[in-house]
């Protein structure tokens, strides 16, 4: 076992329990496509989907997101060679989650017409257009996760029971602040996905919106800096320049989202 592989392992099954989700919830004729199936459903799936990839990767310290990785790079609790690994484990292990869903689920491609629904399988969308309000809110949402796992750290729990809370965060996060843009939190959880439906061969895919896919990359990795640096300005009274830049930038995106939206 090394940490890439271990990455590798825990974000596959994130992956697969969280997109095998989506495509439960939404494609045609499937048992778990019902009326009565809301919004928390898919939040609590997705954080039991966290809850086994943390458990599945405890070799490497289940980062299985690159905005975790990134985070804990700029606050010097890993090296960047390492972290280049955990990235690299995340992409593939997500990517080969995505191959064995679009396989799973073969018959129900292509009875389901709605384009949408087939990459929301996949990928996230904004409930609103609003690139500036969108990306702050990956931002944002990323931010909470992080600072959250910072201070679960802190905690002594019960042996085995940090991968819970862990997903119970998430769970919240998705409830209280998912509903604008389908919470990516994590680049591999969108972007990765989204390629998969770009090359995959499913039957009426439609468009990827790969114009779409810089959001849920870019907010969640300066979230996640910015979640880091926060907590160990608050906690241990250290600051430097990546809490002053990723602080900057959220200021600077809160305040193009608030000319965006100006009526």
């Amino acid at each position: 076992m090394n940490e890439l592989l271990s990455e590798a392992i825990g974000t596959f099954v994130l992956i697969l329990f969280g997109c095998g989700l989506n495509a439960g919830l939404s494609l045609n004729k499937s048992y778990s496509n019902k009326e009565s199936n809301s919004w928390s459903v898919g939040t609590f799936g997705w954080g039991l989907a966290v809850t086994l990839g943390v458990y599945a990767s405890q070799y490497s310290g289940s980062h299985i997101n690159p905005a975790v990785t990134v985070g804990l790079l700029s606050s010097g609790e890993i090296e960047f060679l390492l972290a280049f690994q955990y990235i690299i484990g995340q992409c593939l292990g997500a990517f080969l989650a995505c191959v064995l869903i679009y396989i799973h689920y073969m018959p129900h491609w292509s009875v389901t017409k709605d384009q949408d629904v087939k990459l929301g399988v996949f990928a996230t969308s904004p409930s609103i257009n609003s690139k500036w309000s969108n990306l702050n809110s990956e931002l944002i949402g990323t931010f909470t996760l992080l600072f959250g796992l910072k201070f679960i750290g802190i905690n002594n729990f019960a042996e085995g029971l940090n991968p819970i809370i862990v997903g119970a965060l998430v769970c919240a996060i998705g409830i209280s602040l998912g509903g604008t843009t389908g919470y990516a939190i994590n680049p591999v959880r969108d972007f990765i996905p989204r390629i998969a439906h770009y090359v995959l061969p499913i039957s009426g895919k439609g468009d990827s919106k790969l114009n779409y896919s810089w959001i849920p990359v870019l907010g969640p990795l300066v979230g996640g800096v910015l979640g880091v640096s926060v907590y160990e300005f608050l906690f241990n009274n250290t600051h430097d320049i990546y809490l002053y830049l990723s602080l900057g930038f959220f200021l600077l995106i809160s305040s193009l989202s608030i000319i965006e939206n100006k009526k």
